[in-house]
């Protein structure tokens, strides 16, 4: 069943009140017959509108569902994501870590360019 088949049950049970209703208001009878069936049709409404209720209510159950589902296949994605991130993240931190423990050459480390100072950015 579909997430909008209680929408429609809904609407159709409400149309055909309000159907039943207007067809009794505009029927050949006598006030006093009409008043007779729009009571019958009033004392339906509370079971009208339980059965409307329970009926939205098994629908915000599937809604309800179907929209944890796919939480957490979002939340499974995300993690996946994260640990996937965080994974690059070591691998270029030790990268960089290598980069700077690679032997340097002698001027590079002694700070000397031949005895000359290193010009000055301008």
């Amino acid at each position: 069943m579909s997430k909008h088949f209680g929408a429609f049950l809904g609407g159709l049970l409400v149309g055909s009140a309000v159907g039943a209703v207007a067809g009794m208001l505009v029927a050949p009878r006598t006030g006093r017959e009409t008043r007779r069936i729009l009571k019958k049709s009033a004392d339906a409404l509370p079971e009208l509108a339980e059965d409307l209720s329970s009926t939205f209510q098994v629908q915000a159950d599937r809604f309800s569902e179907s929209t944890l589902y796919s939480w957490q296949g979002t939340l499974a994605r995300l993690r996946d994501a994260l640990a996937i991130g965080l994974e690059a993240g070591q691998l270029e931190v030790r990268d960089l870590q290598q980069t700077n423990h690679e032997p340097q050459s002698s001027e590079a480390v002694s700070g000397n360019n031949g005895g000359e100072r290193p010009a000055s950015p301008a």
